[in-house]
């Protein structure tokens, strides 16, 4: 009598939710740009015609024109790439650090966990921008160098993350148990603790990825992206700020482009805790 509600619970839980079918699609709709821009793209998005500058939107352009005569919506298109090729990156490498840290850190504990949690500490209060300025200064402008400094902000929060959740599966009985048959600690990191704390990893990499978009268009719209005439997002706002009374829609259109983006990702990573949570 008890297996039908059940069964309807679990159906409740593995249901997508609209909200998280609508973030896909942004989402999708991005990734597809960003791979396609090429033929999707109405003009050469770094085109200048100078008697068009400044046009409003209409049917030769979608969404208007800059102070270059350079079509909105094409840059717009263009300026996915560039976030979608740092943003993807910069997650994989900080989390992939900071989950390595935090499981050694965890799972050893002693004084690796003091000496290498007061370093992370150290880092988390130094600003973030300041140091991809001194990054960027020291290394100059290219994808690589945003990569890592992106990076690199992610791995002290990812790493404190996967600590805690190491740390309370190293209370598990399970543990205890492999610790007592006198399993290597490298192999109980691995082969016990590890698995079971997929789900915080997923949460972790779907979080941090909208973080990491954002982050790639607030370095873009410091000067810190590509350099002059780049179609990034950030970089996009930047440049037309100054004509925002003017032609709102040079700003509008980029500005709505992070939004959409970072609102998307986040909604996916909202719904992934809450279905790994009703597991």
């Amino acid at each position: 009598m008890t297996a039908i509600p059940l069964a309807a619970r679990a159906g409740r839980h593995l249901r997508w939710q609209p909200t998280a079918v609508v973030a896909g699609l942004v989402l999708v709709l991005w990734i597809a740009a960003a791979l396609f821009w090429p033929h999707l793209a109405p003009q050469d998005p770094a085109l200048q015609v100078p008697a068009e500058r400044f046009r409003p939107p209409s049917a030769g352009h979608w969404l208007g024109t800059d102070q270059f005569g350079r079509d909105v919506f094409a840059r717009m298109l263009a300026g996915a790439r560039p976030v979608l090729v740092v943003a993807p990156l910069a997650t994989a490498l900080g989390v992939a650090v900071g989950a390595a840290i935090g499981l050694i850190t965890g799972t050893f504990r002693g004084w690796i966990d003091d000496v290498v949690m007061r370093v992370l500490d150290a880092a988390v209060v130094f600003p973030a921008v300041i140091a991809a300025v001194l990054f960027v200064a020291l290394l100059g402008h290219s994808t690589p160098v945003l990569v890592l400094v992106i990076a690199a902000a992610f791995v002290p929060i990812v790493a404190r993350s996967i600590r805690a959740a190491t740390l309370v599966e190293r209370e598990r009985p399970y543990v205890e148990a492999a610790l007592l048959r006198g399993e290597p600690r490298g192999s109980l990191m691995l082969r016990e603790i590890l698995p079971n704390i997929r789900g915080t990893l997923l949460v972790e990499a779907t979080s941090r990825l909208g973080d990491a978009v954002f982050a790639a268009a607030t370095l873009s719209f410091l000067g810190l992206g590509q350099g002059p005439g780049s179609p990034e997002w950030g970089a996009s706002v930047s440049e037309n700020r100054v004509w925002l009374q003017i032609a709102p829609w040079t700003v509008l259109a980029p500005a709505l482009a992070i939004a959409s983006l970072v609102i998307a990702v986040a909604l996916l990573a909202d719904v992934l805790r809450q279905r790994w949570d009703a597991r």
